[in-house]
């Protein structure tokens, strides 16, 4: 009996890549048109559309019925599957996927990331591991079940529009921050977003997040982690990289990044760096 790993595109982890997880797209609508997570909208067209419209994008769940497809092949192929969400308090993503595990009571474990994007990605680079590992579908759910509490997400955002857009602050917060130059450290907590902290630009920005990786007791870079940005450019994450060589050295030659997609973008909007890791 084999495993299968499935997860939702909130994850960040494209559909085809093939690096064996099954990923379930989300819905992303500009206005009346629809589009496919990964699928028909990528991420660079994502912020194209996002830097180009007036309305605020909106993301949609992955139903119970899309889980239970993917859910039922599996198990008619003999596999067992291991299921990780989004956090089940961002979205009703995760409590789709535990309605249609109902039917398949032995055979489908559903793990609540307490995540999104790149913090849901490492979870799901753990449930991999642990699978080449020999664990089983049982064993691996618990394991991340445990370990997802020493998951830390930190994300420096470059703008406050974004935010001011979705209704998360005032017009007034978003212009007094933008004359100030206010970039807001956020982090998921308890599976929520929280705010850490206002930087007074990226130089003081870059620093808080080390000052968090410290605070936490560095990273367990025996288990993995993830670098990645939103928007069109990459010089932001490559400088954040630059200033913070000091938690690199020794540890890896070149840490890699990639593109958060539209489940955060929308409300990071573009110019955001993100670290999620395990921390020691």
């Amino acid at each position: 009996m084999g495993i299968q790993i499935i997860t939702d595109s909130a994850s960040d982890i494209i559909c085809d890549n093939n690096i064996g997880v099954k990923v379930i797209p989300m819905k992303i609508s500009f206005g009346n048109d629809q589009y496919i997570d990964g699928v028909t909208l990528t991420h660079k067209q994502f912020y194209e559309k996002l830097i180009e419209c007036e309305d605020v994008p909106t993301t949609s769940q992955v139903t119970p019925f899309e889980f239970d497809s993917a859910f039922s092949e599996a198990v008619k192929n003999g596999d067992q599957v291991v299921c990780i969400t989004m956090s089940a308090k961002l979205s009703a993503t995760n409590q789709s996927a535990r309605i249609a595990s109902e039917s398949y009571k032995k055979d489908v474990f559903v793990v609540d990331s307490e995540q999104v994007a790149i913090g849901e990605k490492i979870l799901v680079k753990h449930a991999m591991n642990l699978k080449a590992e020999g664990l089983s579908a049982a064993q691996i759910a618990e394991k991340l079940e445990a370990d997802k509490k020493r998951i830390c997400l930190i994300a420096l955002l470059d703008t406050l529009e974004y935010l001011k857009k979705g209704g998360r602050i005032s017009k007034t917060a978003a212009i007094a921050g933008g004359i100030l130059s206010i970039k807001p450290v956020v982090a998921i907590e308890n599976g929520e977003v929280v705010i850490k902290g206002k930087a007074r630009g990226s130089k003081h920005g870059n620093n808080m997040l080390t000052e968090n990786i410290k605070a936490n007791g560095g990273i367990d870079f025996d288990m993995p982690y993830a670098l990645g940005y939103t928007g069109l450019s990459d010089e932001l994450i490559k400088k954040y990289i630059s200033d913070s060589k000091d938690i690199w050295f020794g540890k890896c030659e070149k840490p890699s990044f990639d593109t958060i997609g539209g489940t955060i973008g929308t409300h990071a909007g573009p110019g955001a760096i993100a670290l999620a890791y395990f921390h020691k």
